[in-house]
């Protein structure tokens, strides 16, 4: 069973909970960022709520352990979903940390589908691109 791990900003964490779940109905196996399996847990899809670094600089030891394990997840998969949707008026917005687990794919030759395209203004146009990035359209069958 190919297994697929889910990446995006945790602004879309209650979009990629929805799409975790299209994913297993087509038949894959499906890591998400635990944070988004604790949002689901409680229902609460506050993201302040969970990025108490801001507030408390030496929560970022939690922070560096939320990148740490999920940059295994996506070497542990055969591929990644970058869910991408709008933010800060950005199309397809994708942000740094996102960006970085994209490089961790990269670097170990997986596959890198895009929930959406991304916006010609998008500040990583260039890097995300590059990178052979694959934009399924938000259909899951693209997914090989």
């Amino acid at each position: 069973m190919t297994k697929i791990t889910i990446c995006s900003s945790a602004s879309f964490y209650q979009d990629v909970i929805d799409i975790e779940e299209k994913l297993k109905q087509a038949g894959f196996a499906v890591e998400i960022p635990s944070t988004a399996n604790r949002m689901k847990a409680s229902n609460d899809f506050v993201v302040e709520h969970y990025k108490t670094w801001f507030g408390n600089p030496e929560d970022y030891v939690i922070k560096k352990q939320l990148m740490d394990e999920h940059f295994a997840k996506v070497v542990g998969a055969d591929a990644i979903l970058v869910v991408n949707q709008t933010k800060k008026g950005i199309p397809g917005y994708i942000g740094g940390n996102t960006l970085m687990e994209m490089t961790v794919a990269y670097i170990n030759h997986k596959p890198i589908y895009l929930w959406n395209d991304i916006d010609s203004t998008h500040p990583f146009e260039e890097e995300i691109k590059g990178l052979g990035s694959i934009v399924i359209d938000e259909d899951v069958t693209k997914i090989n």
